[in-house]
């Protein structure tokens, strides 16, 4: 099973009792699951019920969106009127009329057309047909937004396939120049005595014991094996069933420790460059996990 991202876009809709919902929903990457879905005062009713539904289906990530409910053109509808807001208004115009010396009367024209005292209101389906619109609307675009989420993921575990070969290859060039570090470190410390003219102390035991004591310093057995089972692990995560996006971040970390604690250990240059070349792929790696579910 393929990973997938926190990236995505779905929308969906559905009609019936001379509506229509219309829903669109986008995702981006966030460590934990954040639902911000603007619904109409209509529909507010059902918010408890759209969280379950995304719940059920995602476990990270920031969801967005915005729903729509629309009247569709013939469906019945009735006038409402706000008399609170009229005797407002009465009494804003009769402050006026004063003001300005006037003794017309206020007109009930007037009155009528002013801004939301009088207003054209569909009339609303029975709660549950509005709620089964609803589901069928969110279900939808929740679909396509699964969708677009799978798909991007199967291109995100190609590609984090692809670079955990390429940390397999440096692990390997390591495992190559682990044995001869000891060898190199005495070919060194031999050089330096040899430029201060004390080639007689080749095998002095205090030279002997100084180039036991690297070896053992400079060890990264243990670290390669590490490296090895982390690796092994994030190859298997990357086709769990299961959001593999956290233990993918703190596997990560584990290899970075690992591959520092070499770098440090082991004071060599071709093994040097391998370290830095390894953590370069790994950051990549990291970058791209951060939009993992």
């Amino acid at each position: 099973m393929a990973l997938k991202s926190m990236t995505g876009y779905g929308e969906g809709s559905a009609t019936g009792g001379g509506f229509r919902i219309a829903v669109e929903l986008s995702s981006v990457n966030r460590k934990q699951l954040d639902i911000q879905v603007a619904l109409p005062r209509a529909l507010q009713a059902f918010e408890s019920g759209m969280h379950t539904l995304i719940r059920d289906l995602f476990s990270r990530g920031r969801i967005s969106g915005s729903v729509r409910l629309e009247s569709i053109k013939g469906s019945a509808t009735r006038v409402v009127m706000d008399p609170s807001l009229a005797s407002s208004y009465v009494e804003a115009l009769e402050r006026l009329s004063k003001t300005l010396g006037s003794c017309e009367p206020i007109q009930l024209e007037t009155l009528a057309r002013m801004p939301d005292v009088l207003q054209v209101e569909a009339t609303l389906p029975k709660s549950e047909e509005l709620g089964v619109l609803f589901t069928r609307a969110m279900e939808k675009a929740l679909r396509a937004l699964k969708k677009m989420r799978s798909a991007e993921g199967r291109e995100l575990e190609l590609d984090l396939r692809d670079r955990i070969d390429q940390l397999e290859a440096m692990r390997n060039e390591l495992i190559a120049r682990a044995p001869e570090l000891t060898a190199a470190y005495r070919t060194r410390l031999l050089a330096r005595l040899a430029e201060q003219g004390l080639e007689e102390w080749a095998e002095d035991e205090r030279i002997i014991r100084e180039v036991a004591l690297f070896a053992d310093r400079s060890d990264i057995t243990e670290e390669l094996i590490r490296l090895r089972s982390h690796l092994k692990q994030m190859r298997s995560h990357s086709r769990s069933k299961e959001p593999a996006g956290r233990p993918l971040d703190f596997l990560c970390q584990e290899v970075f420790r690992e591959i520092n604690t070499i770098g440090s250990k082991a004071s060599d240059s071709l093994i040097t460059q391998t370290v830095v070349q390894f953590k370069t792929e790994l950051e990549r790696i990291r970058e791209q996990i951060q939009n993992v579910e």
